[in-house]
């Protein structure tokens, strides 16, 4: 049953809904196994006695996996409930962890990084978990401070993974994964109460229901403004190691901490979502989301074409880049999980398969539009643009909402 407001909770009772605390460990682990090995990628190739790019795969088919399974995870949960999918999900990912650890080859390898992504569960229905307990804009205050985790992972991430390789060996990463990954399951076994509601239709009926989200404008509007919001900072991710390394001549170690600005930005607008949502509406959280971004990415535009750019003028106005997304993010998601409420699940899988299809696309666009000769101003454009369509998804639905004398 749908809660509108905070309900009552017991740490570590599996009758009671789940506790912040779990799901911020559920979303952090997402985040965790995203990115805590990239830096080993070089020797890992060396150790499996393959090209570079081999290795690299194992980005692309975690990210294909996590697309499509988040298309089925959202009406599986709908009908059997968050609780057990999420077991499932993680304890999947546990068995794939190990098989990375023990794999004898590089194919065998990209088989379980690839079977990894079942980890999305996590994610996917902790949102929907959120939204199952809690109006419209406490859901979006809720979710920022869930993925303000998936802001700190990605800072700390990579530096962690680099320690440990260096130190360790690259298996140290995945075995530091799969324990986090068993004392996940230990505390979402004990902690996490069921919280969706029953429905009598069988799992194909739940598949069936796909059409009503697709036919919604508003679904359309929410779900475009965080694509596009996220998919400026997915187009960052796949133009900037170019930018910083070719463009203003960083070396790794110079990259790292520069690469993560937009986390720091991203934080503060998580933080500020959580703390707001609920006073402005998350309609002018995702509209304000999406004009920082615009701005971030106009303003590093505006210093590249009157030659004013560097370094810090470019992984600065990232930093904007990020706040734009703290607040377009949780909001946007909160809305298009509101729009048919009892397909919380399903809305939540579709979106971030549409998030993270498309954000993707933007990466793979970035790096193919850059080259020695260019400069950073294609990423920026690319960027730009993205952030303006999420702008005008969201103008679109304030103005289908008024339409329909709907309040958010």
């Amino acid at each position: 049953m749908l809660m509108t407001n905070s309900p009552t909770k017991h740490y570590l009772d599996r009758k009671s809904p789940p506790s912040i605390s779990t799901l911020i460990l559920l979303a952090a682990i997402s985040a965790l196994a995203m990115n805590i090995y990239l830096p080993s990628l070089p020797n890992m190739a060396q150790y499996f006695g393959v090209d570079y790019k081999v290795m690299q795969l194992s980005v692309a088919v975690y990210l294909a996996f996590s697309g499509v399974i988040q298309l089925f995870i959202g009406p599986i949960s709908d009908k059997f409930g968050r609780r057990p999918v999420i077991l499932w999900g993680v304890g999947l990912f546990c068995g794939a962890t190990l098989g990375c650890i023990l794999a004898p080859n590089a194919n065998i390898f990209l088989i379980f990084r690839m079977a990894q992504a079942a980890i999305a569960v996590s994610m996917v229905l902790g949102r929907a978990a959120i939204r199952d307990l809690y109006s419209t804009e406490k859901a979006a205050s809720m979710i920022g401070y869930v993925t303000m985790a998936m802001a700190v992972v990605p800072l700390f991430g990579p530096a962690i993974g680099g320690f440990l390789e260096q130190f360790y060996g690259w298996k140290a990463n995945f075995w530091i994964l799969l324990i986090g990954g068993v004392a996940i399951f230990t505390v979402t076994w004990f902690d996490f109460g069921e919280t969706a509601r029953k429905t009598s239709n069988t799992l194909l009926q739940q598949f069936a229901e796909y059409p009503e989200l697709l036919r919604s404008p508003r679904f359309w509007g929410y779900c475009l403004a965080s694509a596009f919001g996220a998919g400026a900072f997915f187009a960052y991710l796949g133009g900037a190691p170019f930018v910083g390394t070719t463009v203003y001549g960083l070396a790794p170690h110079e990259l790292g901490p520069l690469f993560g600005a937009p986390g720091l930005g991203y934080m503060l607008g998580n933080f500020i979502s959580a703390r707001y949502s609920v006073r402005f509406g998350l309609n002018n959280m995702v509209l304000w989301g999406l004009v920082f971004t615009l701005l971030g990415t106009a303003l590093s535009l505006l210093t590249t074409y009157t030659g004013n750019d560097n370094v810090l003028t470019f992984f600065g106005f990232m930093t904007i880049v990020g706040l734009g997304n703290g607040l377009t993010i949780p909001n946007a998601t909160a809305g298009m999980l509101s729009v048919r409420s009892h397909l919380a699940g399903t809305a939540s899988g579709l979106g971030g398969a549409i998030m993270i299809g498309g954000g993707a696309g933007l990466s793979a666009l970035a790096g193919a539009v850059l080259h020695d000769d260019t400069g950073a101003a294609p990423l920026l454009w690319i960027m730009t643009g993205s952030a303006f369509a999420g702008l005008v998804a969201i103008r679109y639905v304030m103005y289908r909402q008024k339409q329909l004398n709907i309040t958010l």
